[in-house]
């Protein structure tokens, strides 16, 4: 005798996981709240040229095997949708130096601090050193 009246297939019990999942992350990104980034997350550029291979704030990368690039919404995105498209990102790195984490950011986001996107200049002006300028004589 079956006593349960309704019984919910091992497949459909999966897809209705994954659905009430994905609408839980979609409500949570509606409401304005920050996703935790590691510690060791460094700021970036992203331009996927031809995946695996990147351009990283214009310098040559590479995305590691197992790499999971996470849009605005935390849900993966493919490296083959943001081919010549730049974007800012928050990434972990593995140990080879490939990219093995990345995260697009939503502009609340871009609004962080991070380390990793410094302008790099080779230009020294002398109120950046802090020596005052000579006399003309």
């Amino acid at each position: 005798m079956n006593r349960c009246l309704v019984s919910l297939k091992p497949p459909l019990l999966a897809l209705a996981l994954v659905a009430m999942t994905a609408l839980t992350s979609a409500a949570a990104m509606a409401q304005g709240l920050m996703r935790p980034f590691p510690k060791t997350a460094l700021r970036g550029l992203l331009e996927v040229t031809a995946p695996p291979q990147v351009l990283l704030n214009g310098k040559p990368a590479r995305l590691s095997p197992g790499a999971r690039i996470k849009g605005t919404n935390n849900l993966i995105v493919m490296s083959g949708t943001l081919v010549r498209q730049q974007v800012l990102v928050n990434y972990v790195a593995d140990s080879q130096g490939m990219l093995h984490e990345v995260w697009i950011l939503t502009p609340a986001e871009a609004q962080q601090k991070r380390p990793g996107l410094e302008t790099i200049s080779n230009i020294r002006f002398e109120s950046d050193v802090g020596a005052t300028p000579p006399e003309n004589q």
